[in-house]
């Protein structure tokens, strides 16, 4: 009698377990949140016989197949062949454009994600994997029920420009590192990598016209390692493996400041100013006499501390634009993306006068060679070209100055994106001359409306930069840029209507455990129930 109580006990158990209901898709964690959520009946379950079936025609469709279904094969164990015969996943591409929008369809017969353009297909493959249950994630196979609930999606992003910035100069960041970084933007439907090649603290790029810019402007970094370069091949990659994750190359050689390992490589390209000594009071500030070659050229010093704001390029030597221009010329070459970053940012010892003719000098430069200008937001003291864009980061009546131009502006204000900011007093890295930035901190704003008068239509879009001055690894990376790089995500994609504390807490806490699953070490904030 007990024998059959225990089996009936047992029967209703697994009998309740098997009708218990996948949760509806509006509750599903997706980040960034979709513009649109239909609940619909029914779930799909991934099998062993389901595979992707492509329709229509494209330079990457098949790359995209192939992409969600090397994602899906690892922890499931199947085969998912990727073809344009048949399958229960179905990848539709109804145009040649370079839509971002895309629809997803969930039935119990199988999924559809429809998009006129690549891009959208792809962001509509990031959706469709946050959708499956975190064992998702493992690189190993697992048992588990690979269900996902009923419905439409409907989505498109508010912003065209959605980015993040890798600082390689202050410490050099790995190739395989930055790929690594490329594919967590990929999860968050991120588009631009800005890559800030040079700086005081090393020159991170191949310039083969003036190739001491890597022998002695690479070998060194803050805290004196052996820093680093990335050759022109090693770039290329960098770019096409970005591209492949439609994400576009931004590179930034930052100028007239900022440029010491520039100076300490060619003494030729030097206005004579001093190497601080922790001080900035300590440096020449006296008037520099740049309408001629210093006589006996003297190359700077390696630096390798953080203090910014001392070195600067001559704005009235001439060989100073000779040299911009091969270095512009020669990454142009090698970037098919629009973008050429040119700094601009906390030329301090550069007369005001001299700043402006450098940056209206090098924005022609640029143009020259077919690529749009972006600048940190001291370049709007000068007259920008139309199209050419202000990153804000710190003054707000400079981004002012850019919309009076007629110029966008791209949102990157440090209390609230800068990525290399501490969460707390108690952060093992980062630094907090800004703000101290908690998650909650990231993700409560709206860029439209955070400076007064510059509106969604002045802004290009939102970028999280990290700066590296206490970064040194990839651990270091993870503790700094997650969970706070997804809040930049939906603040850039999701419309502010659609956003809420609340909401974002909750589905955060389960990509939190994919990270755990993927060895992300991740900052658990305490304002998450993780």
């Amino acid at each position: 009698m007990k024998k059959s109580l225990w089996a009936l006990l047992l029967a209703g158990t697994l009998a309740l377990g098997a009708c218990k209901k996948t949760a509806p898709l509006s509750e599903s964690a997706i980040i960034p949140l979709p513009q649109e959520i239909t609940d619909g009946g029914g779930t799909f379950t991934l099998t062993a016989e389901s595979g992707i079936k492509l329709v229509g025609s494209g330079d990457q469709l098949t790359k995209i197949g192939e992409y969600l279904a090397g994602k899906l094969r690892p922890a499931t164990g199947y085969e998912i062949p990727v073809s344009f015969d048949g399958g229960q996943i179905v990848l539709e591409l109804t145009g040649n454009d370079k839509a971002e929008a895309y629809e997803l369809e969930v039935s119990d017969s199988g999924v559809k994600i429809t998009s006129s353009g690549e891009a959208g297909l792809f962001y509509g493959v990031q959706t469709l994997l946050q959708l499956f249950p975190q064992e998702i994630a493992n690189s190993t196979t697992q048992t588990a029920n690979w269900e996902i609930p009923g419905g439409t999606i409907k989505d498109a992003p508010t912003f065209e420009y959605r980015g993040s910035m890798l600082d390689v100069a202050r410490h050099f960041i790995s190739v395989d590192d930055v790929k690594y970084y490329i594919d967590q933007m990929a999860i968050y439907k991120l588009n631009y990598l800005h890559l800030h090649l040079t700086d005081d603290q090393g020159w991170r790029i191949e310039i083969k016209s003036w190739p001491k810019l890597t022998e002695i402007g690479g070998s060194t970094e803050v805290g004196g390692g052996e820093g680093g370069f990335y050759t022109q091949e090693q770039y290329k990659d960098i770019v096409a493996y970005a591209a492949d994750r439609f994400i576009t190359i931004v590179p930034e050689i930052d100028m007239p400041g900022h440029t010491n390992s520039a100076l300490a490589s060619y003494a030729e390209l030097n206005p004579g100013v001093n190497l601080p000594d922790g001080n900035l009071d300590s440096v020449n500030k006296a008037p520099l006499d740049y309408e001629m070659p210093l006589k006996n050229p003297q190359a700077s010093e390696l630096y390798t501390g953080i203090e910014v704001g001392w070195s600067t390029f001559a704005p009235k030597l001439e060989l100073t634009y000779a040299f911009v221009d091969s270095v512009v010329r020669e990454i142009s070459e090698i970037t098919p993306g629009p973008y050429f970053h040119i700094g601009g940012d906390e030329s301090h010892v550069t007369e005001k006068d001299d700043y402006v003719y450098f940056v209206e000098r090098v924005q022609d430069i640029v143009s020259k060679y077919n690529k749009t200008s972006i600048g940190w937001d001291e370049i709007a003291t000068a007259k920008l070209l139309p199209g050419n864009v202000a990153q804000f980061w710190a003054l707000e009546e400079n981004a002012k100055l850019a919309k009076e131009q007629g110029n966008k502006v791209l949102m990157s204000p440090s209390k609230k994106a800068y990525l290399d900011m501490q969460y707390d007093s108690t952060s093992r890295i980062g630094l907090h001359w800004a703000a101290y930035v908690e998650l909650d901190s990231a993700y409560l704003w709206d860029p439209a409306e955070y400076t007064e008068g510059i509106t969604a239509e002045n802004i290009l879009g939102v970028e999280a930069p990290l700066w590296t001055e206490t970064v040194t690894n990839k651990a270091d990376i993870d503790y700094l840029v997650f969970p706070r790089l997804s809040a930049i995500a939906e603040v850039a994609w999701t419309k502010k209507e659609r956003r809420s504390w609340e909401s974002f807490s909750k589905r955060i806490s389960s990509h939190g455990k994919r990270w755990d699953i993927q060895g992300v070490g991740f900052y658990k904030s305490p304002k998450v129930n993780w």
